[in-house]
């Protein structure tokens, strides 16, 4: 049985401690532990060792944590701030009210009748109070409300032990000869021959080497990546722009009424703040209420240049694509955008609060639908996707849109995004007067598909094993 030099040296220690760990071993032996736990992995090939690996999880309070457990739990906090009872109303004022309502109920502290909470007796040290002074001694439930809530960090230690086996203790036994190897050979060793007395390190050819991990680019940037690469290569110019977006760029602009559901609470994540009007908002306002000096008779009804002035999380991409027409309205116009966006969805396997889009828009006097085609179709196929074709929609801003799709095996046709020619009601306040074909994509939907996923939230997860699976270069893309 051939044996390296420092495979050798593990073994004879071995036999005089039957178990030790790397660390022991790596101080006897001169070398990492990392090394150690190599020379114990071939011993272990080839029947001489067995090496365990033992990985152990310990719970450290965040400074958060540390916090808590000095001043008490957000929910002992204003526990404690009421006599018997309280109105939710008096309550709400107390700066730990959003997290400790919800937990005293949970905790069965307190009952909420007619708007007031209702002590329901002594509220006894909960597991979670408990478990602050020692995380490690909490059960598994409560470590995860622990981590939840931020209390705690969780660390992950490995420890490894190699123990010689009964055929490694008769090698040993037998007499084992350390000759020190060599690995490298100089150039002068060869030239002089000298190579031919020295004791040559063996290698199994046949054993795979450690695999290395090179650093590259995340599978959905580098996606994102070549969306963007080839719509320069287009012609294209790329925008760019601020997720805070007042309404009056997000929606108003875009010609939708200010009653529309997307502006309401479900849909949209105000934030506090007005944002100024630009120059011009009156022809928006006239568009809105009658139509302005176009054939359409607009939403009627009162426009409010204060709800216009709200602040939002944008909600597409096509506040940047609006703006950007505004300050040019001389054709022709060739430009893209791909940003993230948000909206409140509930999160599940096809949705995200917040995703990235892709808006294209192209402006010139003798544009048509047929190009709004081509252009989409010569997008899709650089991307890879062989099948494209069209079919009718609906959108609020263009007029005639449509729907792109792609065909996918095993899936058939999917739709791919929304597109059309920009209705006159949003190109006319800013004076212009040529044809402006517009569309837009959710890029992660493409992503999943290009990479096989079936959950969204792959795309966004820390998963390094999944980066590492996928390749670099698509061969069949899809």
């Amino acid at each position: 049985m051939q044996l390296t030099l420092n495979e050798k040296r593990l073994l004879l220690e071995l036999e005089k401690t039957g178990t030790t760990t790397p660390e022991e071993m790596g101080s006897i032996l001169s070398r990492p532990a990392e090394s150690v736990v190599q020379y114990g992995g071939l011993l272990s090939q080839k029947g001489l060792a067995t090496v365990e690996r033992n990985v152990t999880t310990t719970l450290s309070l965040t400074e958060e944590g540390s916090r808590y457990l000095i001043e008490g739990l957000p929910e002992r906090q204003l526990y404690d701030s009421f006599g018997d009872s309280s109105s939710i109303a008096d309550l709400n004022a107390h700066p730990h009210a959003k997290i400790g309502l919800g937990w005293m109920k949970r905790l069965g502290w307190v009952k909420i009748e007619a708007g007031n909470v209702i002590k329901t007796g002594d509220a006894a040290p909960s597991p979670i109070e408990t478990s602050l002074k020692n995380p490690d001694a909490a059960s598994s439930e409560v470590r995860k409300d622990l981590l939840k809530r931020g209390l705690v960090t969780e660390e992950e230690s490995v420890r490894y032990t190699i123990t010689i086996t009964n055929e490694g203790k008769k090698l040993a036994a037998a007499g084992i000869t350390l000759i020190e190897e060599t690995g490298t050979l100089t150039a002068d060793q060869i030239s002089s021959g000298a190579w031919k007395e020295l004791s040559l390190r063996r290698y199994d050819i046949t054993k795979l080497p450690r695999p290395v991990w090179p650093g590259k680019i995340h599978p959905y940037q580098r996606m994102i990546d070549e969306m963007r690469r080839i719509l320069l290569d287009m012609g294209f110019t790329e925008l760019h722009g601020s997720i805070i977006q007042g309404a009056f760029w997000n929606f108003d602009a875009l010609f939708q009424p200010q009653d529309h559901p997307a502006r309401e609470m479900q849909d949209t994540f105000h934030l506090a703040g007005k944002q100024d009007l630009p120059g011009g908002w009156e022809k928006v306002r006239d568009m809105h209420e009658s139509g302005g000096d176009t054939s359409s008779t607009g939403w009627g009804g009162k426009w409010d240049p204060e709800k216009a002035k709200a602040t939002v999380l944008r909600t597409h991409t096509t506040s940047l694509s609006i703006q950007h027409l505004a300050g040019h309205q001389n054709p022709p116009v060739k430009a893209f955008c791909i940003g993230r966006v948000y909206r409140r969805e509930a999160i599940d396997p096809t949705h995200l609060p917040e995703f990235e889009q892709l808006e294209g828009i192209v402006m010139d006097s003798n544009v048509n639908f047929r190009n709004l085609l081509g252009f989409l179709k010569e997008f899709y196929v650089r991307m890879g996707f062989e099948s494209v074709r069209f079919r009718p929609g609906y959108f609020p801003y263009t007029e005639p849109s449509v729907e792109p799709e792609v065909y996918i095996e095993d899936l058939g046709w999917v739709e791919l995004g929304g597109a059309g020619i920009f209705r006159e009601e949003v190109t006319s306040p800013w004076g212009i007067n040529c044809p402006v074909l517009a569309w837009g994509l959710g890029v992660s939907r493409v992503a999943m598909l290009r990479m096989g996923l079936t959950d969204l939230r792959e795309l966004y997860q820390s998963d390094i094993d999944w980066v590492r699976r996928m390749p670099v270069v698509h061969g069949g893309r899809c």
